[in-house]
């Protein structure tokens, strides 16, 4: 079987196992917010309780589960909500005057893209640039210096990080906001994207431009900064094996600069483990923007779904942890054929 053909076969192999992964996250995340109360034998994950108070009259709490449908038997509300996501159809949040999850969702994410977009980036040159200075130099100090870093800032708890770092630039210092996307005082730039840096770049708004990078740059270092321990160390250890490759020794003998070595020829092949970590990093990436947006209070949807975690929000959790799971699926399809297309050593 010719390469093209058996990378064509594990494309569609990824896409038809697709489905499965998201129904399973579907199925565990759908189950787990109903059984909840039940195993904690309280009404700690009633969202009748949530909404109308935990003193409301049985009676009302009552009437409000049938009209919810949360009365009714667990397989046909499960099967209700399967059919709803086949039509694409996330519900209605119930702690935000019934507005639909996909608005939520629409509203929010954008914030959280350019967080995420912001922090990887920041992740990547930081990680990639510490293990490049590692593993050029083996058993110095550069090279203790770059495990230390991997090994803290990958052990490093992120809200921890998170107030360590305001307390830091933002109270003692002042050099940065302590939390929010943009100034109340002043209006967002508008544009047709929602991230704030591209919509005020198409307006040509230099002075919204800055404000936004301004507000953006602490949780996008901190997000960064603890992720970027991910990458130092798969560059370290990838690019000192490919340092003592035999192709890398004959560059050597013919006279080429260390520096051009390590760049063009090594690094190169370093790469690929780190195209291949990235859709494990991208999960990690929104686990880590929860903690972020909650410590720096940024309007993203990762801090809405921690506010509807703690409303019992039944449709706007499941709805978000949704489309976060689509997301993942997405991405790790897409690396995983990056790194097969790139890499001929993978067989399928």
């Amino acid at each position: 079987m010719s390469r093209i053909k058996a990378l064509q076969y594990y494309i569609l192999a990824r896409l038809l196992l697709a489905p499965l992964m998201i129904w399973t996250i579907v199925t565990v995340v759908f189950f787990l917010l109903r059984v909840l109360p039940w195993l904690l034998q309280s009404t700690i994950g009633d969202p009748v309780d949530a909404v109308l108070g935990s003193r409301a009259p049985e009676s009302v709490k009552e009437e409000y589960r049938q009209r919810l449908g949360l009365a009714d038997p667990l397989w046909v509300q499960y099967l209700r909500y399967l059919g709803s996501l086949l039509r694409f159809d996330l519900g209605s949040s119930l702690t935000s005057q019934g507005e639909a999850v996909w608005d939520t969702i629409g509203r929010h994410f954008p914030a959280t893209a350019e967080l995420a977009v912001c922090s990887m980036a920041i992740a990547l040159l930081i990680g990639i640039t510490v293990g490049m200075l590692a593993a050029s130099r083996p058993n110095s100090w550069l090279d203790v210096g770059g495990r230390l870093f991997g090994i803290i800032t990958y052990a490093l708890p992120m809200f921890w990080m998170g107030m360590l770092m305001q307390l830091l630039f933002a109270v003692q210092l002042g050099w940065f906001p302590i939390g929010d996307r943009f100034p109340a005082s002043l209006f967002p730039p508008p544009g047709p994207t929602g991230l704030y840096t591209i919509d005020s770049l198409l307006a040509g708004d230099l002075t919204s431009f800055c404000t936004a990078l301004y507000h953006l740059f602490l949780p996008s270092l901190t997000l960064g900064l603890l992720l970027s321990g991910i990458f130092e160390r798969i560059v370290r250890v990838n690019l000192k094996q490919t340092l003592r490759a035999d192709y890398v020794e004959a560059a050597r003998a013919r006279g080429i600069p260390e520096r051009r070595i390590l760049v063009a020829h090594a690094l190169k092949n370093a790469m690929i483990p780190v195209i291949t970590i990235l859709g494990l990093t991208f999960a990690s990436l929104l686990g880590g923007a929860i903690l972020t947006e909650v410590t720096f209070s940024w309007p993203g949807l990762a801090n809405r779904l921690y506010d509807a975690i703690s409303l019992r929000d039944y449709p706007t959790v499941q709805g978000i942890l949704v489309f976060f799971a689509v997301l993942v699926v997405i991405a790790s399809i897409a690396i995983d054929i990056l790194n097969a297309y790139i890499d001929p050593r993978i067989r399928y």
